[in-house]
């Protein structure tokens, strides 16, 4: 069963869900082991990296569109709940959260993102929390100010906001002992 490439354009932004948001640069025909192909050639800024994706297995990769705007909102409405501190150990949680982050669905990330973040009265972070917590944030930001066409620490700012306020709704019932 031959599934329908998804279409891109030069000039798209994508979502690859290993690497984040990227853009079409190119369209182009290689032949490869004797065959003709077709192959995206995706740019990722941030990393300085550029990834050639046969047209026929953008789908299959997980490549896709910016999200849409309701899928954006649930983002920031998730970001804006009760972190889950779960009681497992720290290298099952972070595989789970990398597993997260990876799968490219952005309600996922933002339950990553929410439920590591610390508010500057809260417990320091470990080093590879910190790295995953970053590493989360920055996937959403980045399609964030794609989709809002704005710069990225303009989309981290906002996103840092909401779990700030979050963070003091929900820290409000702790009292210190």
């Amino acid at each position: 069963m031959a599934a329908k490439a998804l279409h891109f354009d030069v000039g798209d932004y994508v979502v690859y869900p290993k690497h984040g948001v990227g853009r079409v640069i190119e369209l182009q025909k290689q032949e490869i082991a004797g065959m003709q192909l077709e192959l995206y050639v995706l740019r990722f800024e941030k990393e300085r990296m550029t990834l050639r994706v046969p047209t026929n297995k953008a789908e299959s990769v997980g490549m896709r569109k910016l999200s849409s705007d309701k899928t954006m909102r649930e983002a920031m409405e998730t970001l804006k709940g009760k972190p889950k501190v779960k009681r497992t150990m720290w290298s099952r949680r972070a595989q789970e959260y990398e597993a997260k982050i990876n799968s490219g669905d952005l309600a996922s990330i933002a339950e990553v993102v929410r439920d590591l973040f610390r508010a500057d009265d809260q417990p320091e972070q470990s080093y590879s929390e910190r790295q995953i917590f970053e590493g989360a944030c920055s996937r959403l930001a980045r399609e964030l100010a794609a989709m809002e066409q704005i710069d990225e620490p303009a989309a981290q700012e906002k996103i840092l906001e909401i779990l700030r306020t979050a963070a003091a709704i929900y820290n409000k019932d702790k009292v210190p002992a």
